[in-house]
């Protein structure tokens, strides 16, 4: 497995993906380029991917590698006591200065520590693990940073320290994994429809209960369906900033990797059979219970929605995320949706604030209220 990075042609720095222009920029000579222009610059990535792809599991070429670490690019895995991936460490070589980079066993894009130049890990994006599909940042990290800024600003009790400066340089842009369903379904609907008419005649009043027997059958099609890939992924706050422009997406490039750090999925679509005829039955009766009209009131006897066809798609998704270890040991979070600016967040209470204003508004109060004597 290889571990790339994309070079300027021009002076050699490294190229990020620019949320701003859609294009490959160089910090170095601020140049910009398309995608086009990147692939000509970096054929060498280009095959290192495309060779990946077509590589042995993942396992089985991290064995191989084991009797042959010289060969650059190339993982070895550390024993962490556990047989299954999500305890591995896996070490590469930085192909900028040579240093060893350590992830775990889903980074699929990360920084250099040593000289900070992104490095992507094509085998983690390639072969089974190739996304058909990436939302690219359109938010910028300038962007990202002020609104958390504000934010954070607008939450009158959050601790000083969640927002200083070295809180602000953990803020990163993250690929988040998640599988897309286009599913086609068939439904069958049963109800009891009542219309009841009330009238008076003299003293008398009268009503009238006619009641239906309601049936509806349909195909359902239903684009787009989202799923979470990442089990140690913060659920509730991953998919709080959900939805995204779907149709904005593009075919997966490696080089939207780049600059950003990225996740590899670690859930097969097989793993979300079951939430997804749950959601087909919850949407499903909903459509289904709308094309009913013109009485006064129904009442779902029976829905069954039948799954026919299901069409997948890998998927990366843009998130902007910081997070925070409170004095209470827990960890707080800060998300934003990478294309729409949509944000989500569990932030900590500083208690000295609450007690500081408490006492600021209750102590003028109660010196007010003994000159005026209402508390003697």
């Amino acid at each position: 497995m290889s571990a790339v990075s994309y070079k300027c042609p021009n002076c050699g720095g490294e190229l990020t993906f620019d949320p701003q222009t859609q294009k490959y920029k160089c910090e170095y000579c601020f140049s910009y380029f398309t995608e086009e222009e990147l692939e000509a610059a970096n054929p060498d990535v280009k095959s290192a991917g495309e060779d990946a792809g077509t590589a042995a599991p993942e396992s089985e070429a991290a064995s191989g590698a084991a009797g042959n670490q010289e060969a650059a690019g190339k993982d070895s895995r550390k024993a962490s006591g556990t047989a299954d991936d999500e305890g591995e460490a896996v070490l590469y070589t930085c192909p900028s200065c040579g240093a060893e980079i350590v992830t775990d066993s889903t980074t699929a894009a990360t920084f250099c520590y040593y000289c900070h130049n992104p490095v992507v890990l094509s085998g983690r994006v390639s072969g089974e693990f190739l996304p058909d599909l990436v939302v690219p940042f359109v938010i910028d990290r300038k962007k990202a940073e002020q609104s958390f800024m504000n934010f954070v600003h607008s939450k009158k009790f959050v601790p000083n320290a969640f927002f200083e400066k070295k809180q602000i340089e953990k803020f990163s842009g993250v690929y988040f994994p998640a599988w897309l369903f286009d599913v086609k379904a068939e439904g069958i609907y049963e109800a009891t429809g009542e219309n009841i008419h009330t009238w008076t005649s003299g003293d008398d009043e009268y009503t009238e209960t006619e009641e239906y027997h309601v049936e509806r059958e349909g195909d359902l099609t239903f684009k787009e369906l989202s799923k979470n890939a990442l089990k140690k992924a913060n659920r509730t706050l991953v998919e709080g900033i959900w939805p995204y422009k779907l149709s904005e997406a593009k075919p997966f490039h490696m080089g939207y990797l780049s600059g950003f750090q990225a996740e590899r999925r670690d859930m097969e679509s097989s793993e979300f059979q079951g939430e997804l005829l749950n959601d087909v039955n919850k949407y499903g009766k909903k459509l289904l219970r709308e094309s009913v009209s013109g009485y006064d009131s129904v009442t779902t006897k029976k829905c069954d929605c039948t799954i026919e066809e299901v069409e997948e798609h890998y998927a990366l998704l843009p998130v902007w995320t910081v997070t925070y270890k409170g004095k209470d040991g827990k960890m707080y979070y800060y998300t934003m949706n990478g294309q729409s600016g949509k944000v989500v967040g569990k932030l900590p209470l500083d208690r000295g604030k609450v007690v500081r204003l408490f006492l600021a508004v209750t102590i003028p109060v109660f010196l007010l209220g003994l000159l005026g004597g209402y508390f003697i």
